[in-house]
């Protein structure tokens, strides 16, 4: 409560003191308010995101789904902040998340506080295209991951995504790109984090977590900056557009069963460590309204069996395997746009004795204003080996001002 209402008085104060600052209302989807200061040393763009969703689910029981489960959910509602610091190469951006889903995770490791921030960051063009961050943020991680919430192509992030992403964590990141032609476009980062996810106050034990992506755009950059990471051809390209990445992740002596993210693996002198390395290796492809997204994720752990220290096992187990993801859509030019995706996760038989999960998805959205403000639509039906296979239908009504 007290963070929400430190928020509006700083919003409140930031859009009646004139005498401080000019206000520039923007269009539709840049922003609710931009401020900039007289003096030009400072400048905010004021941004608020709302999802919500309706869904239904059913497990297949005698050969037929029935008994569907149906919910209503605000899947994310976020205020962001972003701008400039003293000068324009001195930037930052905040995220505050506000639905549950978005908060929940609280415990002993973070104070016993809700998760609010997402992002906070700074990042400082401090030589020609040489970039450092430092703060609260996104790793270099998979391509569907660094692809914003409100960008996304179907109603939420595939199981690949799910299973094996690296997140969000504190630390530093050094980003780079060059051109290797004159439309030949090169991007590199690197990150050095604390290898245990955000908001994170105590309870860090383990060593570092280390990132580093390259990517490649053969064609050069897409029409709109970053539109490689933005689900589906909005804008239509006019030439053949792709980019193409690698991601390895090492996170020294992780104490998490998801590398940074999941549950801490506990023992009876305290925290179970090991080495865990993930890699991805990714491609997005746009052209004329087809667009086209490629992801593989593997991750290995020194030893996966969380065990005390008499080596008897205390029932973690790190969730190592690898996974498949394939997406594809086309966008019509009245703006809707079909798609599909097929998502395969083989855990290595350590976990689940090798029992791999397979999903077929199809998706129907309409865009009113982009990514801005849009519906979309899915069905997803998971087919399970071992188990009874699952029905799942989704309804999403965006909006991101």
């Amino acid at each position: 409560m007290k963070l929400q209402l430190t928020l509006l008085v700083v919003l409140f104060l930031a859009f009646f003191n004139s005498n401080a600052q000019e206000v520039d209302a923007p269009k539709f989807g840049n922003g609710i308010l931009n401020l900039k200061g007289k003096d030009s040393t400072w400048s905010m763009k004021v941004g608020m995101q709302i999802q919500f969703q309706v869904f239904s689910e059913s497990q297949e029981q005698e050969d037929r789904f029935s008994d569907f489960e149906s919910n209503f959910l605000i899947r994310r509602a976020r205020i962001k902040l972003d701008g400039f610091a003293y000068s324009p190469k001195l930037t930052y951006k905040i995220a505050i998340g506000l639905a549950n889903r978005d908060i929940s995770g609280g415990s002993i490791y973070t104070s016993n506080a809700p998760r609010y921030i997402l992002d906070a960051v700074m990042k400082w063009n401090f030589y020609k295209d040489f970039e450092f961050w430092f703060g609260q943020t996104k790793l270099p991680g998979n391509r569907e991951q660094l692809v914003s919430s409100g960008n996304l192509q179907l109603v939420d992030r595939s199981l690949l995504n799910a299973t094996y992403n690296v997140g969000r964590d504190l630390g530093v990141q050094f980003r780079h790109h060059f051109n290797l032609s004159k439309k030949f476009v090169v991007k590199e980062a690197f990150a050095i984090s604390q290898g245990e996810g955000r908001n994170i106050t105590s309870g860090n034990v383990g060593g570092f977590q280390y990132t580093t992506r390259l990517v490649l755009l053969p064609f050069g950059d897409f029409t709109k900056k970053g539109g490689d990471y933005i689900g589906g051809d909005i804008y239509r390209e006019n030439t053949p557009k792709l980019a193409l990445g690698v991601t390895y992740d090492y996170n020294n002596k992780a104490v998490k069963n998801l590398s940074n993210r999941g549950a801490y693996m506990l023992n009876d002198i305290g925290f179970y460590e090991t080495d865990i390395s993930t890699l991805f290796i990714d491609a997005m492809f746009k052209y004329q309204g087809f667009s086209f997204m490629a992801e593989y994720a593997n991750r290995t752990a020194a030893d996966p069996l969380a065990k005390n220290s008499d080596g008897t096992l205390t029932g973690d187990v790190v969730q190592v395997g690898n996974g498949v993801n394939l997406q594809s859509g086309y966008m019509f030019e009245n703006h809707w746009e079909v798609s599909g995706r097929y998502t395969n996760i083989g855990f290595d038989k350590v976990v689940t004795g090798n029992n791999p999960l397979n999903q077929y998805t199809l998706g129907v959205s309409k865009y009113i204003l982009g990514h801005k403000l849009k519906v979309q639509t899915d069905v997803s039906y998971l087919d399970l080996e071992i188990q009874n296979d699952f029905l799942l239908w989704q309804l999403q009504f965006a909006i991101h001002f």
